[in-house]
């Protein structure tokens, strides 16, 4: 999508199955300033786009329903939220399983029934159970994607433990575990080849052994 930059870890996946908690400062740090960097670049070098006024009120009335659901007995955006976390804890957790999974995506699809009925009171200022209720959404497509993924990758390989299937297979270690949306909003799960190496970072990696 032209125009649009990613900054952090959603930039790349530079520590491989697996990485320690202060590792993630490398990826903020590189790709957060490659990213300014050519945003300001991009910005400069081409004209605004244009903005359909029909979609901004749209997503400002999706964004303001709770509010309008307040009277008609809509459910605690934080109650959801509790259960998505302890779904995806409890069955896409540490030690995962195909059963468990489908059940989880099961799961997962009853938390976007209930998160398109969500209630807050209040006003927009400050409103902390807004913005959980916006975040659902999010939330839900994020835990739908890990738990597909995971399903597709029948293996063990880094933080991912699948005690159906306890041992790396070589195959998955030449592919990315691509998630794209199809336009009715269903997740279709691919995988692509990693590409080949460059020949600068195979030396960088023979001059290290």
């Amino acid at each position: 999508l032209p125009g649009l930059f990613a900054a952090g870890e959603c930039a790349a996946g530079i520590n491989g199955a697996n990485r320690l908690g202060g590792n993630s400062l490398s990826d903020l740090l590189v790709f957060g300033k490659r990213a300014g960097e050519f945003a300001a670049k991009f910005a400069k070098e081409n004209q605004h786009g244009s903005i359909e006024r029909e979609k901004i009120d749209a997503v400002a009335r999706e964004a303001l329903a709770p509010f309008e659901s307040a009277g008609r007995g809509g459910e605690n955006p934080y109650v959801i939220q509790k259960d998505l976390q302890e779904t995806m804890q409890d069955l896409v957790g540490i030690v995962r399983n195909e059963t468990e999974m489908r059940e989880a995506l099961e799961v997962i699809d009853s938390f976007k029934m209930r998160a398109e009925k969500t209630a807050v009171t209040g006003n927009r200022e400050y409103n902390p159970g807004w913005h959980t209720a916006i975040d659902l959404k999010n939330l839900l497509t994020v835990s739908e994607a890990i738990t597909r993924a995971a399903l597709e990758r029948k293996e063990s390989r880094g933080a991912q433990f699948r005690d159906d299937y306890p041992d790396k297979e070589e195959r998955f270690s030449k592919v990315n575990t691509i998630i794209s949306k199809k336009p009715d909003g269903s997740m279709q799960v691919r995988l692509d080849p990693l590409p080949e190496m460059p020949e600068y970072l195979k030396q960088i990696i023979e001059e290290m052994k």
